[in-house]
């Protein structure tokens, strides 16, 4: 606590000195972000804002509320506004020279800042560059959201912050890209007042440790246990500012996600890849006792236990890895087979006798990761395999509970929002919780010099902008052949796009760009599950069908 006062008191006192005088403040650091979240492959549409001098092989100067179209032709870009046709050439920078920056689509989230527009592999790509705090809004809203209590929104600011100025990286392209691979960035939206006023209470605040920006890493839930960075990945430094401990606050959050699996004591509806694993553990015990070691020899009759063990890190770590089963079970036994096979042939079919119900119970110990768990449902991490389970026993079953949703380092934004609104924690305390050593410094920032036009250049006349409106969606009125059913696209955001491909494949050719809420014609879906074959009156093609919503009738 005394060290926590200490704290308040340096960062107060931090605080003061930086509104009291301007002495030894810097320029504001720029982030370059790759926004790849769009989509864009051989268009991009912008609306501006404020004035902007587009630079290429040309240079174009362009007022505000231009449309401009980007397009891809013979491997050049070539920009559109009105009636002005311009060859840029393999990249144009948007230059900023005043207003609230650019949108994607109408009525979208805005993007401050400057627009780097280039071809790659046959696709434009765009990276903007924009101040740190004028980027932070339109990641902190994507990273929790506006309905956050403030105080745990100023501590995802800090984390935020902390993160892209630490992974400023002048030797690449860019600094960050919008995703969760760094941080999500969505644009800004205006309607989120209290980011907008958590970033702003926060200006300038890092975390740092030895002197140094930290890595504040950070995630959705980490299941009720914080964890090492070590755990995860290999690093190159030691991260004092880490601890593995309990986190009751992401426990007692009623939104942190859960995930249940029952398993009935009486084996009614015992999972089939859990009979399966524990038949494999017991062949040894079958073929001791005079029974073929086949799964289909073997059933399970009642689970009499269950138990958690061997946790992958040491104490007190409870990431369990290990489940200790033990059941009664019954075995039955060859009587017939057929000329040329064995009974080691687990794909052949055998006449069997009777059931024999065995007199001890058989326990075996299986792995939980990542098989098991993902048999079961439980898995939330995909191949991380760091899930939190936990196991209730009742009257009736036992249930395994999995929680943990992300890699679990950090400060966890299910417990900092339960902190701020349950416990009433302020963003200095939820940050000392979740990374304790941790030092916050604010630095005092001076905003970048506007870039000016050259004045003939401003002075010039140009074409009236005109607008370049998105494209119409396309109608869907074909009769629907037998097995086919009505779509529409909804899994991507407004000012994103979905690809429609000539085959099932990500490396199939780029057919054209299909918008939010464009309907189609789902004709089949691949065996795999993960491509719809799709129509409209215009085009046919493949797109990934995790993107589609099914019509309702």
């Amino acid at each position: 606590m005394r060290r926590l006062l200490f704290v308040l008191f340096v960062l107060l006192a931090v605080i003061m000195a930086a509104a009291a005088s301007a002495e030894g403040t810097e320029t504001m650091p720029e982030v370059r972000v790759l926004l790849s979240r769009l989509g864009l492959s051989e268009r991009a549409d912008l609306l501006l804002s404020g004035s902007y001098t587009a630079q290429g092989d040309a240079r174009v100067y362009l007022p505000a509320q231009s449309c401009v179209s980007l397009e891809l032709r013979e491997g050049r870009i070539v920009l559109f506004a009105g009636e002005l046709h311009v060859d840029m050439g393999q990249e144009i920078i948007f230059y900023r020279h005043d207003g609230e920056g650019l949108r994607f689509t109408e009525g979208g989230n805005r993007y401050p800042g400057n627009l780097t527009v280039y071809i790659e592999d046959k696709t434009l790509r765009a990276i903007l560059t924009l101040p740190v705090e004028e980027y932070l809004p339109g990641c902190v809203a994507y990273e929790m959201n506006d309905s956050f209590p403030l105080e745990a929104l100023k501590a995802q600011a800090v984390c935020a912050r902390t993160y892209a100025l630490s992974h400023l990286t002048p030797e690449r392209r860019y600094d960050l890209v919008d995703t969760t691979n760094d941080q999500v960035f969505r644009g800004i939206n205006d309607g989120y007042k209290n980011v907008a006023l958590a970033v702003k209470q926060t200006e300038g605040i890092v975390g740092t440790w030895n002197g140094k920006l930290a890595q504040c890493w950070y995630g959705a839930s980490n299941g009720g246990q914080t964890d090492l960075p070590e755990h995860l990945w290999k690093l190159d430094a030691h991260y004092g500012c880490y601890r593995v401990a309990d986190d009751p606050y992401d426990l007692a959050n009623p939104e942190s996600p859960v995930r249940r699996a029952a398993v009935r004591k009486d084996a009614g509806n015992l999972d089939g890849t859990l009979e399966r694993l524990i038949a494999q553990q017991a062949f040894g015990e079958l073929k001791k006792r005079g029974y073929e070691g086949r799964e289909d020899a073997f059933k399970v009759e009642s689970v009499v236990s269950l138990q958690l063990k061997e946790p992958r890190f040491a104490e007190p770590s409870r990431l369990y890895t290990k489940l200790d089963v033990q059941v009664t079970w019954s075995a039955r036994k060859v009587i017939e087979l057929k000329d040329g096979e064995t009974a080691q042939d687990q794909a052949a079919q055998f006449a069997y006798g009777d059931w024999e119900k065995q007199p001890e119970p058989l326990a075996v110990t299986l792995p939980l990761f990542p098989e098991l768990s993902a048999a079961l449902g439980l898995r939330m991490n995909g191949g991380m395999d760091n899930e939190m389970i936990t196991l209730v026993e009742t009257k009736e079953a036992f249930y395994l509970e999995s929680r943990r949703y992300g890699h679990g380092v950090g400060m966890s934004q299910r417990g900092a929002q339960q902190m701020a609104a349950k416990e009433g924690k302020s963003f200095v305390e939820i940050m000392d919780f979740y990374y304790p050593g941790l030092e916050l410094k604010r630095v005092a920032y001076t905003a970048a010099a506007a870039i000016t036009p050259p004045p003939y250049l401003a002075s010039s006349p140009v074409p009236s902008a005109s607008p370049t409106p998105r494209p119409t969606l396309m109608p869907v009125t074909s009769p629907l052949p037998k097995g086919a059913y009505l779509a529409s696209v909804e899994g991507i955001d407004e000012d994103s796009s979905l690809n429609l491909r000539g085959a099932p494949s990500v490396s199939a050719e780029i057919l054209m760009r299909l918008y939010a809420h464009q309907p189609l014609a789902v004709l089949e879906v691949s065996a795999d599950g993960q491509w719809a074959h799709v129509r409209t009156d215009a085009a046919e093609g493949y797109v990934m069908l995790s993107f589609l919503k099914k019509a309702e009738k």
